[in-house]
């Protein structure tokens, strides 16, 4: 499937030239999806060419967008599926030959970026046009594109091949090994610091929707942060955070501190409050629904529905924020901060994911056309706190908490209580704010395994907790059984690609020849 990826869409770079005739009205390029071509010598003659490649890499990141969705919500505890195909993700029970073990669309990202990277310098050479502070914006975009796409690849199945350079031709050997994680996590490590360090990625774009729809500055700070808090590298995770914390630019994203902004978050979308979101519409052309509405219909419990243990947690939420209103008679309306009425509504006994769904005023959407938040300013806070208490800063991580805590509705941590907190306790409390937060945002089951792998697995025993009492399919002496393996815990490789890859050798656990 590797080889197949990078043959084929790179042959798909001329007829991207199409695309270029539409990149100045709004976001249409997103909706063209590439069509076969040979490649010839006449190509990457232009920086309109190269934006042209530039853009099909965001193309497959949007395309990708609800298998993103499945991988990081179903084992997680809060979301879960019926479907037959996805229920054995959730039950710890999938094969190679499930079509949710396709890496494909992101390898395909992979693939443009590398494109990017390599062709895109040279030419500079050919349209005196293409000043060098555009070219390293677009590799900027480029580099981001790759290497938010291996951390998600490491996310779920840890080992994958690391493919940094463009096909050429048929010589070219596509028998490639699988790297280490810790190799992929410099990788992406020096992806970020290549793109940021000649300070031409975009803090925003001229036109309004790109700002967040497009890979900013904000964006690289924000992965940085992200994968040096996997690879628990805090002090550094901290840094980065502070880069858009601490940041006084006139045009950067903030933290909306009013819980009645919440709802803005998702309608319209591209709040200021969003650091990199993928976008299917914009005000010049509103009528382009998303490909993940499926997941959450708007009146009953969709592909993607809230476990028990889940509803318990946002009814709970709801009743508190409720009460800490005066509110006696809860509504759909009636209940300010992010729970009842935004990230969820009731239909009879269902609980319909709702972010996606409404607008401002409580109305379904004309058109499901939300963005897909990659990262926001809410989980940065987080992921700080996350630091923090790592490193022993307890009333630092409770202060940061404390920000999303008091927006939702809820009562703020006491501090001589966070002062004598514990690590476990701090974390237990930050990671449910994340669960809550960002409900249906694929975040969940990488904080669940980042959870269960930090301080040598000290708190594995807890995660796993986690996973079992949202787990609604399966038994928990099965799930507990299955997690004594480390290499559990991730997905299998595609068996197309193990048939076709000499060099590739599946994840041990998966392995029918061992």
């Amino acid at each position: 499937m590797i080889k197949n990826i990078f043959k084929t869409h790179f042959s798909l770079l001329v007829s991207l030239l199409l695309l270029t005739t539409v990149m100045t009205s709004c976001n249409d390029w997103i909706d063209v999806k590439p069509t076969n071509a040979q490649v010839t010598d006449d190509y990457w003659k232009s920086k309109e060419e190269v934006e042209a490649v530039l853009m099909s890499g965001y193309y497959y990141l949007r395309t990708a967008v609800p298998t993103l969705i499945k991988w990081g919500e179903l084992r997680g505890g809060t979301l879960y599926s019926l479907s037959s195909n996805e229920t054995k993700i959730q039950d710890f029970t999938v094969r190679p030959e499930n079509s949710l073990c396709s890496y494909q669309d992101l390898y395909k990202v992979i693939s443009y970026a590398n494109s990017v990277i390599y062709y895109a310098p040279g030419v500079q050479a050919k349209d005196d046009t293409y000043y060098t502070s555009v070219l390293n914006a677009h590799l900027a975009e480029a580099y981001f594109l790759r290497a938010y796409s291996y951390l998600i690849l490491v996310k779920n199945f840890r080992d994958v091949p690391l493919v940094t350079v463009p096909y050429v031709d048929d010589s070219h050997d596509f028998n490639i090994a699988k790297s280490s994680e810790d190799t992929i996590i410099t990788q992406i490590k020096e992806d970020c610091k290549t793109a940021l360090a000649t300070g031409a990625a975009r803090g925003v774009y001229s036109v309004d929707w790109e700002t967040k729809g497009r890979v900013t500055k904000w964006a690289l700070y924000a992965l940085m942060a992200d994968v040096c808090l996997w690879s628990e590298d805090y002090e550094t995770c901290k840094e980065y955070c502070d880069m858009i914390l601490n940041a006084t630019d006139a045009f950067r994203p903030v933290f909306l501190s009013n819980g009645n902004d919440w709802y803005t978050l998702f309608y319209p979308g591209g709040s200021n409050e969003g650091i990199f979101e993928i976008t299917w519409s914009s005000a010049l052309n509103p009528s382009i629904a998303n490909n993940f509405s499926s997941l959450f219909p708007e009146s009953s419990e969709g592909t993607l529905r809230l476990t028990t243990v889940a509803r318990e947690k946002v009814e709970a939420e709801t009743a508190e924020v409720a009460a800490n209103n005066g509110i006696s008679a809860v509504t759909d309306e009636s209940v300010v901060g992010r729970m009842l009425g935004a990230t969820y509504k009731k239909t009879n006994s269902s609980f319909v994911i709702w972010k996606y769904n409404g607008d401002d005023v409580g109305n379904v959407r004309s058109v499901k056309n939300a963005n897909f938040i990659i990262y926001r300013v809410a989980e940065i806070i987080l992921m700080k706190a996350q630091a923090e208490a790592m490193t022993g800063n307890m009333t630092e991580a409770a202060t940061l908490v404390n920000k999303v805590r008091v927006r939702a509705g809820l009562n703020p941590i006491d501090m001589d209580e966070a002062s004598q907190m514990d690590v476990q306790v701090m974390l237990e409390e930050i990671l449910n704010q994340k669960d809550m937060e960002f409900i249906a945002e694929a975040k969940r089951w990488y904080d669940v395994l980042w959870y269960s792998r930090i301080n040598n697995k000290k708190y594995r025993d807890d995660a796993l907790n986690m996973i079992i009492i949202g787990n609604q399919t399966t038994n928990a002496d099965y799930i507990k059984s299955v997690l004594t393996d480390d290499n559990a815990w991730y997905l299998p490789l595609p068996q197309s690609d193990i048939e076709h890859n000499q060099l590739l050798k599946q994840n041990p656990y998966y392995d029918s020849s061992n």
